[in-house]
């Protein structure tokens, strides 16, 4: 087929003049013997007005501005669509981060997955556009960044795992890139709390150490894919122990660290590499103790803080890792004096340490900066809290959840940290109620 496309094509010939089509329609041929077309030419995406609720309906060929400042946006797409169909979506106010968009594919397949599947997207600044290809592969993103001076360095989802509730569970929720809690998933693995969790590889997880059993402490692994699924149990490297704490460095390798050996308070590291594997004990730096938090910051290190010290006191003091995993000496210590806390990274570059337990439960949280100084106490906005999780979602925010509360039970509660480091309000949790989990992020 060929065709011209202009205003209008005059025909002269033996003294007549021919007009052919309308403004903007394209003349077509087929070949000879095949009579002409005339067809409108497509308009491209027409722009609607800012939507602003929790609900809509994409139409093809139409372009969404998406505010989500006040709430979240579940968008439907289309029943039915056609092959070259387009729709775009874009964030208003840059605040997909916070408050993200779910689209359900209505239906048809999208990226090939059928409609059992939500798909989420939870970057600020992002502008979307997707194309229908075919039946199998359905919706499929053309364009799908963030207009970003900084684009987001972190990983999107996070799991929590194991942990204590009437019994030691192996159960995991997983965390989407919006900070929801999903329902429980199964256990793999050993039951057990008081352990630990790193991301490794960039996209990976690693669950380590713990409570087994109340006379049986662990140096028991299990590996965490980056689409969050759990492994079965690896033979432990190093000094069995509980009360623990670990986190990420130099970009893609983690690092187990501290601790409770059978009764001993410990200052040994044991090194994660790119692809999951623990090594032997690295001889203890800092002040030995059980119960800290770590969590990475400056994109490339990691930094351990807080804990019970093996005179039975609670401390503040730190120790930095650099970017090739070793361990430096105490730094004074900022801050409340506690243990049993949590702690995560949050706005690509930064960590914050939240509750624990010294004079009593705290929901106090210390910001970290990008090079490793921490801030002093902040006010409390969570539920105070002791042994809870921590980890990064959504690239650059952060989720502390599950937990025991003073004098009550063990609860499900999360708290979302945005890219500020501000701590939000309670949120209802998901799943089995419990303390001593651990959590790290993946994907």
């Amino acid at each position: 087929m060929s065709g011209i496309i202009g205003s209008k094509i005059n025909i002269r010939g033996s003294g007549r003049i021919a007009k052919l089509g309308t403004d903007g329609q394209v003349f077509t041929s087929a070949g000879a013997g095949v009579a002409a077309n005339y067809e409108d030419v497509a308009g491209g995406i027409s722009w609607q007005a800012v939507e602003t609720g929790s609900t809509m309906t994409a139409v093809a060929g139409e372009g969404y501005w998406v505010n989500t400042t006040s709430n979240a946006c579940t968008i439907t797409l289309p029943a039915s669509a056609s092959v070259g169909d387009t729709i775009i979506f874009a964030d208003y106010d840059r605040t997909w981060g916070t408050n993200g968009i779910v689209i359900d594919s209505n239906g048809l397949n999208y990226q090939g997955d059928d409609d059992t599947f939500d798909v989420e997207y939870g970057t600020d600044g992002m502008a979307l556009s997707i194309t229908y290809m075919d039946a199998t592969q359905g919706w499929v993103p053309t364009f799908d960044d963030a207009v970003a001076d900084v684009p987001s360095k972190g990983n999107q989802n996070g799991i929590f795992g194991y942990g204590y509730s009437t019994s030691r569970t192996a159960v995991t929720n997983l965390i989407s890139n919006v900070g929801v809690a999903s329902a429980d998933v199964t256990g793999v693995g050993t039951a057990r709390d008081n352990l630990t969790a790193t991301q490794y590889g960039g996209d990976k997880g690693i669950f380590g150490y713990g409570d087994e059993s109340a006379s049986r402490y662990a140096s028991t692994t299990n590996l965490v894919s980056n689409v969050g699924v759990v492994a079965t149990d690896v033979t432990g490297v190093g000094t069995v122990r509980r009360a623990l704490a670990a986190c990420s460095y130099g970009g893609d390798k983690g690092i187990f660290g501290y601790g409770n050996a059978s009764a001993t308070y410990t200052a040994i590291t044991n090194l994660v590499s790119n692809a999951g594997v623990v090594a032997t004990d690295t001889t203890g730096v800092g002040t030995a103790r059980q119960a800290p938090a770590a969590c990475e910051y400056g994109e490339d290190k990691a930094i351990f803080g807080y804990g019970r010290n093996s005179s039975a006191a609670n401390v503040s003091m730190t120790n930095l890792v650099s970017n090739a995993g070793v361990v430096a000496t105490d730094t004074t210590g900022v801050g409340t004096v506690r243990r049993a806390l949590a702690a995560c990274s949050y706005g690509g570059d930064k960590g914050i340490f939240g509750f624990g337990n010294g004079a009593s439960y705290f929901g106090l949280t210390n910001l970290v900066s990008n090079v490793g100084v921490v801030a002093s106490d902040v006010a409390a906005v969570g539920t105070a809290r002791i042994v809870p999780g921590a980890c990064e979602y959504g690239g650059d925010k952060g989720i502390f959840g599950y937990g025991y509360e003073s004098g009550g039970p063990n609860v499900a509660t999360t708290n979302l940290v945005s890219t500020l480091g501000v701590v939000g309000a309670d949120v209802t949790g998901v799943g089995t109620a419990r303390g001593y989990s651990a959590a790290c992020s993946y994907n």
